[in-house]
């Protein structure tokens, strides 16, 4: 196996859907490219989480770009990490940020930001943004592709 693999515990095998975010193992693996500023940018599109007053389904499209540093988040524990929301109660707010957080904690990146897109409950779509700092200068950075909600007009 690959230095860049070691110590991994869920890519290459079985690795069964968390329980809850607080169980969930965010694994990261060494930067191959330290020192290029570059912006890495996982998209999930179909996020899910309960509602903690009624329990019902809540949905969003979830952006995450982040300029790395020393360390990558391996993907395949990123999409448990966030499918354990699934069961989880919590409002968009709290979700966004502390996926944000969790991840920054994780990874020490130059620079973080997570985009929560809410689809709408009650007519209402609520968009959550949080991020590290001030972008980095020079750094390319797109536009997250999220189009504003429309509802039927």
């Amino acid at each position: 196996m690959s230095h860049y693999t070691d110590g991994l515990t869920q890519l290459g095998q079985a690795a069964a859907l968390p329980a809850s975010p607080d169980e969930a193992v965010l694994e990261r693996v060494p930067n191959p490219q330290p020192g290029e500023a570059y912006v890495v940018r996982f998209i999930q599109p179909e996020f899910t989480s309960l509602c903690p007053m009624t329990g019902q389904p809540d949905f969003a499209h979830l952006v995450i770009d982040y300029l790395p540093q020393d360390w990558l988040v391996e993907s395949k524990s990123l999409k448990l990490f966030l499918g354990s929301f699934r069961n989880h109660g919590a409002f968009h707010e709290d979700c966004t940020v502390s996926i944000g957080k969790r991840l920054a904690e994780t990874l020490a990146p130059q620079w973080l930001r997570i985009g929560g897109y809410w689809y709408p409950r009650g007519g209402m779509p609520i968009d959550v943004f949080w991020q590290t700092g001030a972008v980095p200068d020079g750094l390319w950075l797109p536009d997250q592709g999220v189009a504003p909600y429309r509802g039927r007009g």
